[in-house]
């Protein structure tokens, strides 16, 4: 392909993505790729809005986070509203990556005691039996 469009082919190996994900995102209106009989052809647009969603799926955006962001591209004033919606988006994710570290965090150490519990009480456990 030429370097304005791609096949789903190549947009699936340049991006690591199955033909399937590119299809739900089409069909969630993420991606618009051009139709050409039964081939989708893959713009520059699309090509920047599927890195843009991929990083946003890794974040843990909501698809509809992300396609509202996407969405406000267009609107005239420089991207302006796009930032600001995007740093309000991104504040909210980052305090619950946040909290949910500090709960894995907890969970973590929970866990690391009880397994010292366990092995303390069967190292006394075998110490007391009689052997055979």
């Amino acid at each position: 392909m030429t370097d304005e469009m791609m096949t789903i082919r190549e947009m699936c190996d340049a991006y690591e993505v199955t033909p399937r994900t590119l299809r739900f995102y089409e069909s969630k209106e993420l991606l618009f790729p051009v139709r050409k009989g039964q081939k989708r052809l893959f713009t520059r647009r699309d090509r920047a809005r599927l890195k843009l969603i991929l990083r946003g799926k890794r974040f843990g955006f909501s698809l509809e986070d992300i396609r509202q962001l996407l969405d406000l591209y267009h609107i005239g004033d420089q991207q302006r509203t796009q930032m600001v919606r995007t740093l309000a988006v991104a504040r909210e994710r980052l305090e619950e990556m946040r909290r949910q570290h500090q709960e894995l965090e907890t969970a973590i150490e929970e866990l690391s005691q009880q397994i010292s519990t366990g092995e303390e009480t069967l190292a006394k456990a075998g110490a007391s039996q009689p052997k055979a």
